[in-house]
């Protein structure tokens, strides 16, 4: 299993062998390097119960992506091709961003997700996807961690919103 997902991070990083300026080859490289770092986190960790969820929500986000770019066929921006939805890039960077915080606590991903959101606006930016391609990517990244991902130490902080709320939510498995 752990090779076959190095083998799909290797086929994801073809893409940054042609990317044309330091905004496209930042985004190449998070949409690489946040899953790499969050399996990475587990295998330090010795985490395997994190390593088989990181396998399900990662293969998840790519199965779900890569269906619906092929079905979908939406022509890109740049009418380079038509599998622009949703954007690939960004639904890898959030898989790994929001990985590492529903594993591991919200402070060790508030850079991951910087480094996600960077992703999204650096597809937007290189013409490469329209606005809602990125935030349904985001969106699936993130769901497949909400359906596979538990908490490494039965603890974890949730920032809430609503109407008239924001808070913070505690909560403390046993």
């Amino acid at each position: 299993m752990k090779f076959l997902f190095l083998l799909t991070l290797l086929l994801l990083l073809k893409t940054s062998l042609f990317a044309k300026g330091t905004t496209e080859a930042l985004g190449d490289i998070f949409q690489i390097a946040l899953p790499l770092s969050a399996y990475g986190t587990a295998l330090y960790l010795d985490d395997t119960e994190g390593e088989h969820q990181f396998y399900k929500a990662y293969g998840t986000t790519l199965a779900t992506t890569y269906t619906l770019k092929y079905t979908v066929k939406e022509k890109r921006p740049d009418s380079e091709n038509r599998d622009s939805f949703p954007s690939g890039h960004t639904a890898s960077a959030f898989g790994g961003a929001s990985f590492i915080h529903l594993r591991y606590g919200w402070e060790a991903a508030i850079v991951p997700y910087i480094a996600a959101i960077y992703t999204g606006y650096s597809r937007v930016a290189s013409n490469k996807h329209f606005t809602h391609d990125v935030l349904a990517g985001a969106t699936i990244g993130i769901l497949s961690n909400w359906f596979f991902v538990t908490p490494y130490k039965n603890m974890t902080l949730y920032p809430q919103y609503g109407a008239n709320f924001k808070g913070l939510t505690l909560s403390y498995s046993w």
